[in-house]
């Protein structure tokens, strides 16, 4: 057994317990991947990073991203809370924007007072969803087929698929069935009119043990990606999420040039060591 310093930060929040809490271990270059595995799941938080050396000359750091079930190339809120921490423990890094290396590739990330942002990556997977697809997940979300006003594959890492609904009450009343949603990872969002947000979003995966997340940065970014692009969100707006699990996250989204920037604040919960 090794001790490792840890920290247990919440994400996409300015005040504690109100975000996605992640678990972060530094300093894990000696564990296996079996042994990350098991203390991910062992956690049940939607997902546990393990900070490591880079391998790469760019990256100022590198991460693995596991949820309960499976390692991830790429998520969103664990990219801000795994950065939050690394420079809590080591400071400045190399150039004026922070570089996580990851599975998926470098990932660049900025400070803007007390928020973080990532650049959200490239999309694996983009363009219409199959209709036989559409219909499974209009039947796991309770809704009709003509309740569905857009929908695209939004794939980063996860493979998440996204529906837009009207309005933000629809999302809200939303009760899944997560037995006929297994193995999908469906985003969904609507927009909140007079609102301190320009949209609700809601997070279902139930493939990874998590059937609802509290905020997800991956799929907003996806969204984001999406949404802009098509022209049915403005480049820069501000996502609510969590709020049926009592939460009260917010993604604040950014268009500059040809990025799309996915920030929210991180605040630290717990800090000590584990024993691995």
């Amino acid at each position: 057994m090794q001790n490792f310093k840890f920290q247990q930060v919440d994400v996409f929040s300015s005040v504690a317990l109100k975000g996605n809490p992640l678990a972060v271990v530094v300093g894990a270059d000696g564990l296996s991947d079996e042994r990350m595995a098991s203390f991910a799941n062992w956690t049940n938080l939607s997902e546990t990073t393990f900070l490591l050396k880079p391998t790469r000359p760019q990256a100022d750091y590198r991460v693995r991203i596991f949820t309960p079930k499976r390692e991830l190339p790429f998520a969103g809120h664990p990219t801000l809370g795994s950065c939050h921490v690394w420079l809590s423990e080591h400071g400045a890094p190399q150039g004026d924007v922070i570089v996580q290396e990851c599975e998926a590739g470098l990932v660049r990330i900025q400070r803007d007072g007390t928020r973080l942002a990532f650049a959200a990556p490239p999309l694996r997977r983009s363009g219409p969803v199959e209709p036989e697809l559409l219909h499974r997940i209009t039947s796991s979300l309770g809704v009709l087929p003509r309740e569905i006003v857009a929908s695209n594959w939004v794939a980063n890492g996860p493979d998440w698929v996204a529906v837009m609904l009207a309005g933000r009450d629809e999302v809200l009343r939303l009760k899944p069935d997560f037995a006929a949603m297994a193995g999908l990872e469906v985003g969904v969002i609507a927009p909140w009119r007079d609102g301190e947000a320009q949209f609700e979003v809601r997070a279902f995966a139930p493939g990874d043990g998590v059937t609802e997340d509290a905020v997800t940065g991956s799929l907003n970014a996806g969204m984001a990606q999406w949404l802009i692009g098509a022209g049915l969100a403005p480049p820069r707006y501000v996502a609510a999420q969590g709020t049926v699990l009592g939460r009260a996250g917010r993604v604040h989204v950014c268009q500059q040039g040809s990025d799309i920037w996915i920030g929210g604040e991180v605040v630290s919960c717990v800090t000590g060591l584990v024993s691995l």
